[in-house]
């Protein structure tokens, strides 16, 4: 029998739904103040570091001028570049992997092999290689993105359900029609987790790509603060970077919502 929910019990579960929403917003919220009122009191108790109003201040500067603008459009071009790069290869490499033992035992080595190396650790045989203009940043930023991304595309596949792999090829169905119709749909909740870490590792490489003779970027002008002890600057780099990598997490996790609406949640 298929159970049937009315539309009492639904109206209740919407009502539940909307109350933890907004107490999630609420929690948000204060966990913000709270963290910018301990920032506070830690500059004002003799730590090296600026009060929000000097780093507001020194945003606002930047703002006016059209610094910031600049920096952060620099950097967020970058990101873009190297993880949308960097997971548009990792998808089928992950595919590949899952799905075929032959492309798992010749590729899985070479993941695991560079996963082990941070891909800052590449950044002197990169400037070798490609010089110093824009591709050398967007490749260490592309592979730090699709190192974080294959593995949980090929963790996808593999974690399929063989019963409904199986329940298909009885139906009739053949390779390409179980791979679009129930690997793609079952890895999706895998590949996008994959993605919020990849686009996370891509914002963390950032700064140090840009040590690539970047004359614009966040990373370049955090650098460049670094050296007159500007620490407003910095501040409002990591703020930036932060607000940035914040704003596209929440894009993919939407994204994860509506593309696995099928998922239980808590």
């Amino acid at each position: 029998m298929t159970a049937t929910v009315s539309p009492q019990g639904a109206r209740a579960e919407k009502k539940r739904r909307s109350k933890r929403s907004r107490t999630m917003l609420a929690l948000n919220v204060f966990s913000v103040v709270a963290g910018i009122g301990i920032w506070w009191v830690l500059s004002v108790s003799g730590f090296r570091l600026p009060t929000p109003p000097q780093v507001l201040e020194r945003a606002i500067q930047l703002t006016v001028d059209g610094t910031l603008f600049v920096d952060a459009g620099a950097s967020l071009g970058r990101v873009l570049a190297g993880f949308a790069l960097g997971t548009a290869l990792a998808i089928p490499v992950g595919f590949l992997m899952g799905w075929y033992w032959v492309a798992r035992g010749l590729m899985e080595p070479w993941i695991q092999f560079f996963r082990t190396i941070p891909p800052l650790a590449i950044i002197p045989l990169v400037i070798v290689l490609m010089g110093i203009g824009e591709q050398p940043k967007i490749f260490v930023i592309f592979l730090a993105a699709f190192l974080s991304s294959v593995i949980s595309t090929y963790q996808g596949v593999v974690s399929v359900d063989r019963t409904l792999i199986n329940a298909a090829r009885v139906l009739g169905a053949k390779d390409p029609a179980i791979f679009a119709r129930v690997v793609v749909p079952a890895s999706t909740p895998f590949i996008l987790v994959g993605m919020r870490v990849g686009l996370g590792a891509a914002w963390a490489t950032v700064v140090a790509a840009e040590l690539i003779a970047a004359q614009v970027g966040l990373g370049a002008r955090m650098q460049a603060a670094q050296m007159y002890y500007d620490l407003p600057t910095i501040f409002v780099g990591l703020i930036t970077i932060g607000i940035f990598g914040l704003l596209m997490d929440r894009i993919l996790l939407f994204a994860e919502i509506k593309l696995t609406g099928w998922q239980e949640r808590r």
